[in-house]
């Protein structure tokens, strides 16, 4: 048996705008998806959602991670097992990290020999053909992990603060809400356009100060990026609730990761105030995870892991 596991990823700012080719800064986080593969009679894909063979619409993702890897091998008859500390639908990256570490695993069983940039391309292919329009953003970032600049994957310097997410236990569609920010900017092009511009502009402003380490001049900006997201109409009251909950207890700031429209929030904090924080968005009604950001992408596991 061959076990990967990939990172799950936040947003510092970038969203949505993406899409369009603006700048993005995103961390990967030490929530993880691992991947458990070995050969078998049948194509067998289990996890919490069920056990299925090739299923398009339980098992997307790893559907056709299998499709794209039968093309450079020989698959016959696989098992793959798949166990998650991500949420699904959150924003916190459990489609790309469930991609990626297939991929990876099925790359080392029938050593086919991708590289990272093979299996972050091909990731991003197959997210694109489950939802559509995707950014290789969280692909990318779970495959290298680290904070990277996207498009031009930039690596910058890992962030040495504690991170609280609030979870709205609220589904989010990716697919649903990118495609409403894409009627919105049909609609209004000129507004809209702008907003998307001023979001990619945070990231490369926010640059400088992730290399100084400058939390705060980034809490600033990540709170006027939430603002921008809201106006876009990303944003929920459950997510407000949680984004002011964080804030309010003493967090350096908070905003929405990933597409919105429920998920997650995420809070920059330090080491006095993460537990205070966390209580905070559990007393609003959320879940909250203290995590970190961390430099491994995906890896292989060792064979008890």
């Amino acid at each position: 048996m061959i076990t990967c596991s990939a990172p799950g990823k936040i947003y510092l700012f970038g969203e949505h705008a993406v899409v369009y080719g603006e700048s993005a800064i995103c961390c990967a986080v030490e929530l993880r998806t691992k991947v458990h593969v070995e050969k078998s009679n049948d194509i067998l894909i289990e996890s919490t959602l069920g056990t299925t063979g090739i299923d398009y619409e339980i098992h997307p993702y790893v559907s056709y991670a299998i499709e794209k890897m039968q093309r450079l091998t020989d698959i016959t008859g696989v098992r793959i097992r798949i166990e998650s500390e991500i949420p699904v639908g959150s924003g916190l990256g459990s489609s790309a990290a469930v991609t990626v570490a297939s991929i990876q695993a099925l790359n080392h069983l029938y050593e086919c020999g991708l590289s990272l940039e093979d299996i972050a391309r091909t990731g991003h292919e197959i997210e694109k053909m489950v939802q559509g329009n995707a950014s290789p953003t969280d692909t990318y970032v779970s495959t290298m992990g680290g904070v990277v600049m996207i498009p031009q994957r930039k690596q910058l310097p890992l962030l040495k603060c504690p991170i609280v997410i609030g979870n709205t236990n609220q589904f989010s569609s990716t697919k649903e809400l990118v495609g409403n920010v894409a009627n919105l900017r049909s609609e209004f092009p000129t507004i809209i356009e702008s907003i998307l511009f001023n979001i990619g502009q945070m990231s490369m402003i926010a640059e400088k100060f992730v290399h100084e380490g400058d939390y705060m001049t980034i809490g600033k900006l990540m709170n006027v990026n939430q603002g921008l997201l809201d106006a876009i109409g990303v944003g929920s009251a459950e997510l407000s609730s949680l984004v002011y909950a964080a804030r309010n207890s003493g967090a350096i700031c908070a905003k929405i990761t990933g597409a919105g429209g429920g998920g997650c929030i995420i809070s920059l904090a330090d080491d006095n105030t993460a537990m205070t924080i966390a209580k905070a968005i559990e007393d609003a009604g959320g879940e909250a995870i203290i995590t970190k950001n961390t430099e491994e992408g995906v890896r292989l596991e060792p064979l008890n892991g």
